[in-house]
Parts: C-alpha cells; sequence; structure tokens
C-alpha cells in the first residue's frame, strides 16, 4: 500500500513515516516546515534505508495540494498530522488555527476527491474531551471546548464524520493523549520552535541549561500530590497505531464509516511524578518552582483504551521511564549539533 503522511517531518509524522517504512508500506509525505526542518528527512532516511518522496506542500493552498495527491498515483490512504498544535497560541491567534486546521482539512479531502483516495487516519485530540471524569471512553460527550485549538479538532471531526455519511470516505479518527519521547536512535524527537508549550522539552531544556527554571502551574489541585495529571504516551507506541489504524482501514474492520479510537496508556501521572521519574532516568537535579494555576488546565484526564486493544490490536508498550529517558537522549543529541 501506498499512504500519504501530511506533516510527516513534524513530531507524530515523522515517527509515524519511520513506522510505515518499517512496516514495508511505500510512503509519500507533505509538510511546509511551518514547524519542523528539512533536516528531518535525512535523518529518516539514516533510521530507515528508504528513500521518501516528498513535497513542500502547504495545505492552505488547494490548488497545490490537490495537483500534488493527483500526480502520486496510486494513493491508498491519507494519515493527516497536518495542523497547528499550540493551545495557548490559538487564543492569541484564533484565525490562524481555524483556517490552518479546518480549512486545510476541507482542502485535502476536496483534493482526496479529486484523486480518488477514499480512506483517511486523522489525528484528533483527547482535548476534544475538556473537564471528562477519567478514565476517559470514546462514549463520552465533547464539551465546548477549551481553546480555539481544541474547537478545530471537534470540527474537524464533525467535518469528517459528515462528509464520510455523504461520500465513499471512510474515516479512523485517533485522539491522542499526551504524546512525549523520542525515537530510540535520537535522529527525531519534538522539538518545539520558541518557548515549549509541553512539559517533557520544558523538562529537558531546563535540565540542560537552555532554560533558567520550569514552573509547575498549581499545586493546589484535587489530586494526590496538588498537581495536573495526564496520560503520557510514547512517540513510537502512538506511531504504531497509527499502522494498526491503516491496517483496521485496508482490512474493512470498520462497522460504520467514522471510528474513534483513544490512543493512551491508561494511566495517569502527575506533574510532580514526572519531574521525579526524569530525575531518576538522567541522574540530573531539576530547577523548578511552584507557580500559580494556568488558564485553562483540566485537574486530571487520562484514557480509556480497550476500544484500541479490542478493536486496532493495540496497546502501549513503553513505559514512562523510557519516554523520559529517551527525552533526554533526544535533547543532549540536538544540543551537540
Amino acid at each position: 500500500m501506498k499512504i500519504l503522511v501530511t506533516g510527516g517531518t513534524g513530531y507524530i509524522g515523522s515517527h509515524t513515516v519511520v513506522e510505515l517504512q518499517q512496516a514495508g508500506y511505500e510512503v509519500v509525505a507533505l509538510d511546509n516546515f511551518d514547524n519542523s526542518s528539512p533536516e528531518v528527512l535525512d535523518n529518516i532516511k539514516k533510521i530507515t534505508g528508504k528513500d521518501l518522496v516528498f513535497g513542500k506542500v502547504d495545505i492552505r493552498d488547494k490548488t497545490a495540494l490537490t495537483s500534488f495527491l493527483k500526480a502520486q498515483q496510486g494513493i491508498d490512504a491519507v494519515i493527516h498530522f497536518a495542523a497547528n498544535k499550540a493551545v495557548g497560541e490559538s487564543v492569541a491567534n484564533p484565525l490562524k488555527y481555524y483556517e490552518n486546521n479546518v480549512g486545510g482539512t476541507v482542502n485535502l479531502l476536496y483534493a482526496m476527491e479529486a484523486a480518488g483516495i477514499q480512506q483517511i487516519v486523522f489525528s484528533s485530540s483527547c482535548t476534544v474531551y475538556g473537564e471528562a471524569n477519567p478514565p476517559v471512553d470514546e462514549s463520552a460527550e465533547m464539551p465546548v471546548a477549551n481553546s480555539p485549538y481544541g474547537n478545530t479538532k471537534q470540527i474537524c471531526e464533525e467535518v469528517l464524520k459528515d462528509y464520510s455519511q455523504a461520500s465513499e470516505m471512510k474515516v479512523v479518527s485517533l485522539r491522542y493523549f499526551n504524546p512525549v519521547g523520542a525515537h530510540e536512535s535520537a535522529l527525531i524527537g519534538e522539538l518545539p520552535l520558541g518557548v515549549p508549550s509541553n512539559l517533557v522539552p520544558f523538562i529537558t531544556q531546563t535540565a540542560i541549561g537552555k532554560r533558567e527554571m520550569l514552573t509547575v502551574f498549581g499545586n493546589d489541585y484535587p489530586t494526590p500530590d496538588g498537581t495536573n495529571i495526564r496520560d503520557y504516551i510514547h512517540v513510537v507506541d502512538l506511531a504504531k497505531a497509527h499502522v494498526a489504524a491503516i491496517e483496521y482501514l485496508a482490512k474493512k474492520k470498520y462497522t460504520a464509516p467514522f471510528s474513534v479510537f483513544n490512543l493512551g496508556t491508561g494511566n495517569g501521572n502527575s506533574v510532580l511524578e514526572v519531574i521525579e521519574t526524569f530525575e531518576k532516568v538522567s541522574g540530573v537535579k531539576l530547577n523548578y518552582r511552584i507557580g500559580p494555576r494556568r488558564a485553562g488546565d483540566v485537574v486530571q484526564v487520562y484514557a480509556s483504551c480497550d476500544k484500541a486493544a479490542n478493536e486496532l490490536g493495540w496497546r502501549t508498550e513503553k513505559s514512562l521511564e523510557e519516554c523520559l529517558s529517551s527525552a533526554w537522549k533526544w535533547e543532549q543529541a540536538i544540543q551537540t549539533k
């Protein structure tokens, strides 16, 4: 099978390209390098030893996107990562998020229709659940989103569901919890531009001296140690779930045109637990302080992953220790470049 990966040089996209190639798929990728680097393409080849068809294409450019897809003969399915993803930025610049995330997805569906491609795996998020009671399963209601970013994920799922019911399109929407870690080679990993908005890269940048101090946003939440609880999933486990989703579509295991799956470990870890685990695996004492709560943060969220296990045949394999040790190895590697 030939698979198109949008956002193929991004954090999760690059790891998924690797897993697809190693599973024997032919991969075509596109990206606009808005939040990634062309160097990622070279590093993917170093890992897999395989060539990758790549196009520098912006999903907001409907004409260029359609031309690229039509030129790639025989694409069987699309995995759609290309999106802006910073909650804070989405609050400050909502139009950017609606134009790129929602408008870009609509453009992609038009381009797929023109190229005769009828299967898509969509990169969604646990943000669609808001402040749900954990463990959260796929039947949980979606409340009003906490941010424009979260709203774009809700809207895109609605667009995909509506379109699947009006066409031959088959959709798998994967709702990620908190992706962390890096490939064991330390050739690809999370590379946030500017100040990280996610916990783990802020931890590793503080540990290596790039950031002076880590702020823990609140220690007065109703949790065992007072800090937020999240479900941290290794990015390689997450990437493998996309391969499982492609196989699910290829083997026609679905019972409806639109399917949703949670991707997480099923366990929650607090911010302080993550810090303590990082200190243990790295041997580095972190400089951190307790600050005030951050607006929009939910108290705790972690996944029920039974549906993915039962229908996709997928479970996570890597521990929190492996997540953090690989993230630290990646941080050390990029600092030596």
